[in-house]
């Protein structure tokens, strides 16, 4: 595929993650493009990054082959309907990562012939180990779609769902899951200065912990269920905590929180979305 120029509307966090990614996996500084009204964030990203920047939307989309709508969701839909015009007459790609926002919403602020791709990311894309979900519109092609699963490849893994409703799970899942698992740190990290270890001992041994077994995780084929069996001796330790978990329900808790999840955020969609 010909090397694309990709414009950013919006420079915050997430959109100067998938820059680096995209900048660290060979595609040129040069092509691509971001607008934001922070100054500072603009000349901090030109600095460092050494992008092309614009206060201007318009700029942005006119320079771009594909445009990524990186602002806030609660800013969505003013941005959206002042730039629909010139977006379908370039016909840009659009890539939102804004979360809650569905592509009913997006038709209808940005109009009905434009190519959109819908992703969720998640938080660890800021050090570029995140997990992103897509879902594309019928107006996209295989050659976009591989474009825009190119661009969240530059942050981590990317997959595509057929329906757009799983993002909603998919929200649930990974894009709330690094809360989860701070969480349960959080509360190992308070139990093991209960057991006398101190802080930074058992924050550095929960850390490598955590991503040893992700690692292990990652690169094995075998199920969690499997390997879990794999570290739990009959007798011993590790079965005597994973019986106090079990008897504290911990599986039906651990439903009912990615349950609760995506229930609210469907009701995030349809608090932001179309109007």
């Amino acid at each position: 595929m010909k090397t694309k120029n990709i414009g950013f509307i919006g420079g915050g966090n997430m959109a100067s993650s998938l820059m680096k990614g995209l900048i660290a996996s060979g595609h040129s500084p040069q092509q691509i493009w971001v607008s934001d009204i922070n100054q500072q964030t603009l000349q901090n990203l030109a600095s460092i990054l050494k992008v092309n920047i614009s206060d201007n939307n318009e700029t942005i989309i006119k320079e771009s082959d594909v445009v990524v709508l990186a602002v806030k969701p609660q800013i969505l839909q003013e941005v959206a309907k002042t730039v629909a015009k010139p977006l379908q007459q370039q016909k840009s790609l659009v890539v939102s990562i804004a979360a809650g926002i569905n592509q009913r919403s997006l038709k209808q602020w940005l109009g009905d012939e434009i190519a959109i791709v819908r992703c969720m990311p998640n938080t660890p894309a800021l050090v570029l180990t995140g997990a992103t979900a897509l879902h594309a519109n019928s107006i996209v092609s295989n050659e976009q779609k591989d474009l825009a699963e190119n661009i969240l490849r530059a942050v981590g893994i990317s997959l595509w769902v057929e329906n757009e409703t799983e993002l909603d799970a998919v929200t649930a899942v990974s894009g709330s899951g690094p809360a989860y698992y701070f969480l349960l740190m959080e509360s190992m990290e308070k139990a093991a200065q209960e057991l006398g270890l101190s802080q930074q001992t058992a924050r550095l041994l929960i850390q490598q912990t955590a991503l040893g077994a992700a690692k292990i995780a990652l690169e094995s084929d075998d199920s969690p269920q499997q390997l879990r069996n794999r570290v739990t001796s009959p007798g011993g330790t590790t079965e005597k905590a994973i019986n106090t978990f079990e008897q504290g329900n911990f599986s039906d808790l651990v439903s009912k929180a990615l349950h609760a999840a995506k229930e609210r955020s469907i009701e995030i969609s349809e608090q932001l979305g179309e109007s």
